[in-house]
């Protein structure tokens, strides 16, 4: 069996852990309103955008390179003790992202960021493996991919109702509060913390968090003193808040922070295998900079692609090397078997089909519809409520139907309309019916998201939940970000096709047609996703398996 949980208060801890995930889901989409606002604060033009798309991609980065370690943590030590550490990260992250006025520090603070927010779900999904028997899980994952997904919609609406009475600082300062909130509450219906930490790592970190403030926040006061503003003089002709003496003295007493930390965690992270998550975590990282730096209206690949993509394949031989000969490895030996290895197939291409309505819809509606992105945006919310509702849905149908049966149908669904969507073109989105497919594409998606990380923790071992949780997290993610550059490469191609075919290169409206046609061959291919997706679920059973 796992680890322990004390939780007396199963439902309200699921709740509140719920509210975390949502929260750093949330956080993934923030940026969508901020972005321009964030560049301008670290002194970055709007003429720069490719400059700002490690604010993105560092997010994703964090979320899911760490993944597969935060997973078989939380089967090593305290699934409450995994869920607090990530809710600190996600917190320290959230501040350095507030505080920050230079592009590597908002990035830095993005990734650390992420490595919290994504380390949430594998810790809240092994919770709710633990809290309840196999034959009711069911519901309570619907919850868990309910309130994920409802991040795509809380995140832009968190970010426009700050904007409209602060700057885009106060957003991440208001993550940073409902962050201590939650851990606070964690505590509480967790039934107290799960181990006292030790005294001097908390002193070190306090002390740390401190000059790190001054560092990066330069308060007016202190630096204009004759005196006291000696710590804050850049060295040489630097600008950087950390190239100072205090800068330098807070990133020491970060490395102390961190060491001591570890060194208290060694135990639990040699067992953890941190050879095997550096190797694993290091190939994840090169994908996701592959893709999600890439510019989809011009590459499939980022700047860096060609040399990151061989870096990936030899580190994760590597770790397929290490994995056959590792006594622990990091993932355990028996969890990507059965009903788990479909699972993983069929929760990628969830993920290729979920991305291409999130990025595609707002573009066709751009294309067709309206020029205002606010409106374009409002149209893709007819597709996002409904996933949510899907996930919860898919959970509750679970006490009478298989993981194959319930998964499978949404696919089909979504595969349905998608198709239907691939049709579309001038005045579609004007009628009742674009919204009626939307939101069965969205009900559909929603539909898979529980059944697929059921069938993943009931055919994994009780001591691999959080391993099997994250993994089925990274397989959502990786068709998320690799899905997007290859749709969106194929829809290009027929965009250039169609416009090679035209005898006026120079006619608007025929030019915006074409555009269309790349949306279009989009849409097709997350519609194959989806069937494959439909098609593999057969293989998580059609009927409910009995305890």
């Amino acid at each position: 069996m796992g680890p322990r949980l004390r939780s007396l208060a199963p439902r309200a801890l699921l709740a509140t852990a719920s509210v975390a995930v949502a929260l750093a889901a949330a956080d993934t989409y923030v940026v969508v309103l901020a972005l321009t606002d964030m560049m301008s604060g670290v002194g970055i033009g709007i003429d720069a955008l490719q400059r700002a798309t490690p604010i993105v991609s560092g997010f994703l980065l964090g979320y899911i390179a760490v993944l597969p370690l935060i997973g078989r943590l939380a089967d090593l030590t305290e699934r409450q003790r995994v869920l607090l550490g990530c809710l600190a990260i996600f917190i320290v992250g959230s501040a350095i992202t507030a505080l920050a006025v230079e592009l590597p520090v908002l990035v830095a603070g993005r990734v650390i960021q992420g490595i919290g927010g994504g380390g949430l779900v594998p810790a809240t999904l092994a919770i709710v493996a633990q809290l309840w028997d196999r034959d009711r899980r069911g519901t309570p994952l619907g919850v868990v991919g309910a309130v994920q997904e409802l991040g795509s919609v809380v995140g832009p609406v968190l970010g426009a109702a700050v904007l409209a009475v602060a700057d885009w600082r106060a957003i991440f300062w208001l993550n940073a509060v409902l962050g201590l909130v939650l851990a606070g509450v964690v505590v509480v219906v967790g039934g107290g913390m799960p181990s006292r930490p030790r005294a001097l790592p908390v002193a070190v970190s306090l002390v740390a968090g401190v000059v790190g403030w001054l560092a990066l926040a330069a308060p007016e006061s202190l630096v204009t003193g004759v005196t006291l503003g000696v710590p804050f003089v850049p060295f040489g002709s630097s600008t950087s808040r950390l190239a100072t003496p205090i800068g330098v003295v807070a990133l020491v007493l970060v490395a102390a922070a961190v060491a001591l930390w570890v060194r208290g965690a060694w135990p639990i992270l040699r067992r953890a295998d941190l050879l095997g998550a550096l190797l694993l975590g290091g190939a994840l990282g090169c994908i996701v900079l592959t893709f999600a730096a890439a510019n989809p209206e011009k590459e499939i690949v980022g700047p860096l692609g060609f040399a990151l993509l061989p870096v990936a394949a030899f580190l994760a031989g590597l770790y397929l090397l290490h994995h056959r000969r590792a006594d622990q490895p990091l993932v355990p030996r028996g969890v990507v078997v059965g009903r788990a290895r479909w699972a993983l197939l069929v929760s990628l291409c969830v993920g290729i089909a979920l991305v291409a309505v999130i990025v595609d819809v707002p573009l066709l509606a751009r294309l067709v519809h309206t020029e205002s992105e606010t409106v374009a945006a409002f149209v893709l919310v007819r597709f996002l409520i409904a996933v949510p509702v899907g996930a919860l849905l898919g959970g509750w149908s679970l006490r009478w139907l298989g993981d194959g049966l319930v998964s499978g149908v949404g696919l089909a669904l979504a595969a349905l309309g998608l198709l239907v969507m691939s049709t579309w073109g001038r005045g579609s989105l004007a009628e009742f019916s674009s919204t009626l497919v939307l939101a069965l594409v969205g009900l559909g998606i929603g539909l898979a998201l529980a059944p697929v990380n059921n069938a993943a923790l009931a055919d994994s071992p009780d001591d691999a939940h959080g391993t099997a949780s994250a993994l089925v997290v990274v397989a959502r993610m990786i068709g998320m970000v690799v899905g997007l550059a290859l749709l969106t490469a194929i829809g290009l191609h027929q965009y250039y096709a169609a416009v090679a075919a035209l005898p006026d290169q120079t006619d608007g409206q025929a030019l915006l047609d074409a555009a269309v046609v790349q949306v279009e061959w989009v849409f097709r291919g997350a519609a194959i996703a989806a069937a494959v997706g439909a098609v593999s679920s057969i293989t998580l059973g059609l009927t409910r398996r009995r305890p």
